[in-house]
């Protein structure tokens, strides 16, 4: 047998606006959490000593709950159902802020990813309960609006936490950086750590309360709860998911797509703070800004003027080009730079640190051009399919991991953004050719 899941929303029709709202809140709090990650970097590698490999296991203990807690946590959602799910998810994540408490106090980097690792488990758990929910909130044959809609708002998220991460935690702190504190003598350092690591405190308590608050409102709102259905499963002449090229290969493109993208968010802070940008805590708002662009494009263009497989090949072909340039660009802010941000009043950042962010426009079109092409024909193996892509997440956890690594043993972060490229130019080959393969 297998399942299929469907709306009370589709027996009787009602109004959309309050679940949209309510998911639309939800989604900001996917992004609010994923992206804050950014600024999270460049501060714990300063407040607990470490290296760029060490610091991008952030992401590690973040991306990887995905892939450890998904299966458990589907398990789980069948027995509450998917608004309570959507409740318990919120629950963990409420867990996951509090123990930020006892590892600020203690500014042990272990505890850090351990509450991480519980952050990104309730987000498991959330996302898996309320995706559903934008497609069946309202008529089916605006579900990609809706879908795009969200996209915004989390990206949105993602303009926003740096900024805020930097007004709560760095007001104040011209001199905050990894030479300042190695200059300091040994009682000056821990005592510097000490209040450093102290203001992290308030703003999880903060998003622990913001949690505990979303609990209640999913809990007792009137979102309409989602139920299975079964249906007959049709035999084909398939022996299994991996006889379909076209979604294990996309499956593959989206774990080189996660990690470019969490890399082009989560690293530009590191790579700003190794340079000496004064404001390097909220680079990844530049990141999240571009790709909101994406989107936009992405809303106006597809399908219209661009077909999804034109849009996978520019996308492929613009992150390669943004890869070059930030692994060769100036790292002054010269030409580059002073074109794009002289006239806006923003701090002008380096050449090399602006192709960085570009990247976020360059790759923001990939997810919803690969998931398409590579469910195309899958029949009764859909929901296989589905779950093998949903596994390209954990390059998110793997590949920023690699580009430490590279930073580390290579002497520059800028050096380390060599990864990318092959990452690019595989979505390219998927964008030309292996959408299209239906055999191996």
């Amino acid at each position: 047998m297998t399942m299929t899941v469907a709306s009370k929303v589709d027996a009787q029709p009602r109004s959309s606006v309050l679940p949209m709202t309510i998911i639309g809140v939800l989604f900001f709090i996917f992004g609010f959490v994923t992206w804050l990650n950014g600024s999270l970097i460049p501060f714990l590698k300063i407040i607990c000593e470490l290296n760029e490999f060490q610091a991008l296991f952030v992401t590690f203990a973040f991306y990887i709950a995905y892939t450890v807690m998904a299966l458990p946590m589907s398990f789980i959602l069948r027995r509450t159902g998917y608004k309570n799910g959507m409740a318990l998810g919120l629950g963990i994540m409420v867990v996951g802020s509090l123990l930020f408490i006892p590892a600020a106090k203690s500014a042990d980097y272990t505890a850090f990813l351990i509450a991480l690792f519980v952050l990104g488990t309730g987000l498991t758990i959330l996302q898996t309960a309320s995706n559903p929910y934008v497609v069946h909130i309202g008529p089916r044959e605006s579900a990609a609006m809706r879908i795009s809609i969200m996209g915004l708002i989390n990206k949105g998220a993602g303009v926003a936490v740096p900024l805020l991460f930097t007004a709560l935690v760095l007001s104040g702190l011209e001199n905050f950086n990894s030479e300042h504190l190695a200059a300091l003598s040994a009682a000056e350092r821990q005592a510097q750590v000490a209040e450093l690591s102290s203001r992290l405190i308030m703003p999880y308590i903060y998003m622990a309360g913001a949690l505990l608050f979303l609990v209640a409102l999913v809990k007792f709102s009137s979102l309409p709860e989602l139920e299975f259905e079964e249906e007959e499963a049709v035999h084909g002449d398939k022996a299994g998911i991996l006889q379909f090229p076209q979604v294990v290969l996309g499956a593959i493109a989206l774990f080189a797509y996660v990690g470019v993208e969490v890399i082009a968010g989560d690293t530009i802070g590191l790579f700003g703070e190794n340079l000496g940008v004064i404001n390097f805590a909220s680079l990844t708002s530049y990141t999240m800004v571009f790709m909101v662009f994406g989107y936009l494009i992405g809303v106006t263009c597809i399908p219209r003027f661009l077909s999804q497989q034109t849009a996978l090949m520019l996308s492929a072909i613009a992150g390669a080009l943004c890869i070059i340039g930030a692994a060769t660009a100036s790292t002054d802010s010269t030409l580059i730079a002073d074109l794009l941000w002289g006239w806006s009043g923003i701090p002008v950042i380096p050449d090399a640190v602006t192709f960085v962010a570009m990247m976020g426009m360059a790759h923001a079109l990939v997810w919803p051009s690969v998931w398409p092409l590579a469910l195309e024909g899958l029949g009764k193996y859909t929901a296989q399919g589905s779950a093998l892509l949903i596994m390209g997440i954990s390059g998110g956890a793997i590949l920023p991991l690699a580009f430490g690594k590279i930073a580390y043993y290579s002497g520059s972060t800028q050096v380390a953004y060599w990864i990318g490229l092959p990452c690019y130019l595989f979505i390219l080959f998927y964008a030309l050719k292996g959408h299209k393969m239906r055999r191996w």
